[in-house]
């Protein structure tokens, strides 16, 4: 089966100003888009390749190959970690938060700080492991499911997540969407692991 490009959890124009229309045209419908397009072309030109999930190839791939379906796989789990809608934590995740950062606003600016803090192309997560929270980064491809990780949230620091609408203001960027759009409520859903799978696309 081949790799299919999802479907947007919401309008593109659900965000308004904060992440525009053109945004997502350009981030979901071409480069997203072109992730699944030549993994797909990859895939097809090697038969032991064929029927994996993109998680199983994340895991035994390497070179061009992972960068792709790693992408797929980070984009795929960044669009469900996004609300037009301003959440708050509650139940578990909240208990969690508070024991590990004190409280949402502190784990956002430390969210906000590794994202500004990181150097080039990547992604800033927010992992389970071991059973607390932990906000880490990867560089380009690279993705929380190639090192065993729980992932609860992901946060686009490719420059192409926010040119259009903020320039090069990456700090502005990340300070709109964790302040005002994070889906906390799919964060805690991923406390068990589905998010994994909920991200692993295939048609």
């Amino acid at each position: 089966m081949a790799f299919i490009l999802p479907d947007l959890p919401y309008a593109k124009t659900a965000f308004g100003d904060d992440l525009s229309a053109e945004t997502f045209d350009y981030h979901h419908g071409k480069h997203h888009n072109a992730y699944v397009v030549k993994a797909n072309e990859l895939v097809a030109a090697d038969e032991s390749l064929q029927g994996k999930s993109l998680v199983e190839l994340i895991k035994s791939s390497k070179g061009g190959l992972f960068n792709q379906v790693g992408q797929i796989w980070n984009h795929s789990f960044y669009w469900l970690g996004l609300s037009p809608e301003q959440q708050e934590p509650t139940g578990k995740l909240a208990d969690l938060i508070t024991e590990g950062f004190g409280s949402t606003d502190a784990l956002i600016e430390k969210l906000k700080a590794e994202a500004v803090g990181h150097f080039a192309s990547g992604w800033v997560a927010l992992n389970l492991k071991d059973g607390k929270l932990e906000v880490t980064s990867y560089h380009d491809a690279d993705t929380p499911v190639a090192h065993g990780a729980t992932p609860l949230f992901i946060l686009d620091v490719w420059e192409h997540a926010y040119y259009i609408d903020y320039r090069n203001a990456r700090p502005s960027y990340a300070d709109t969407l964790l302040k005002k759009h994070v889906n906390w409520a799919f964060v805690a859903e991923n406390l068990d692991g589905n998010g994994v799978a909920r991200a692993d696309q295939q048609g």
